[in-house]
C-alpha cells in the first residue's frame, strides 16, 4: 500500500496529465510544505511528517478563509474552500464529537487531573493515545477546559 506522500505525488501527476492545474497548483503547494518540513526537521518524509504539514496547512487555509469572511471576499473564500476539500481528502477522518468526549473523559479520570491548571496533563496523555492521530486537539482542549472546574 503506497504511503500518503506517495499517493500524493502520484495524484499531481494525473492532475497534470489531466489538465487540471488548479488542483496541480494545490497538491504542489501540499508537496512543498511537506518537504519543507522534512529538511526543517531534519527527519524523512513519513505519514506521519507528511499529516502533521497537511493538517497544519488545512489550519492555515481554515484561518485564511475566516479572515477573507471578515473582509468580504468571497472569490478568496471560494479558493481557500476549494484548497481545503482537495486536502482534506489526504486527512484520516477524526473522531466524532461522542467519541472523543468519552475519550477525553476517561483520560480525565485516568490522569486523576482535577483542575484546569492540569490540562497539560490530560493533552500529554491523549497524545500517547493510539488514536492520537485521529484527535483535533483544538476541539479536545475546549471540552477538556468544559469539563474540568
Amino acid at each position: 500500500m503506497p504511503s500518503l506522500y506517495e499517493t500524493l505525488r502520484a495524484d499531481i501527476i494525473i492532475a497534470v496529465k489531466a489538465r487540471d492545474s488548479g488542483t496541480a497548483t494545490m497538491l504542489r503547494s501540499a508537496d512543498a510544505a511537506i518537504q519543507r518540513a522534512s529538511m526543517d526537521t531534519g527527519k524523512p518524509i513519513d505519514d506521519a511528517l507528511a499529516l502533521t504539514s497537511l493538517r497544519k496547512s488545512v489550519k492555515n487555509l481554515t484561518d485564511a478563509r475566516t479572515e477573507f469572511e471578515k473582509g468580504g471576499r468571497a472569490d478568496l473564500v471560494a479558493a481557500n474552500t476549494a484548497e481545503i476539500l482537495v486536502l482534506e481528502k489526504y486527512l484520516p477522518k477524526g473522531l466524532d464529537p461522542a467519541t472523543l468526549e468519552a475519550l477525553i473523559v476517561a483520560t480525565i479520570t485516568a490522569t486523576g487531573a482535577t483542575s484546569k491548571k492540569e490540562m497539560g496533563k490530560v493533552i500529554g496523555a491523549l497524545k500517547q493515545h493510539p488514536d492520537a492521530g485521529l484527535i483535533d486537539f483544538g476541539a479536545a482542549s475546549k471540552v477538556i477546559q468544559a469539563k474540568l472546574p
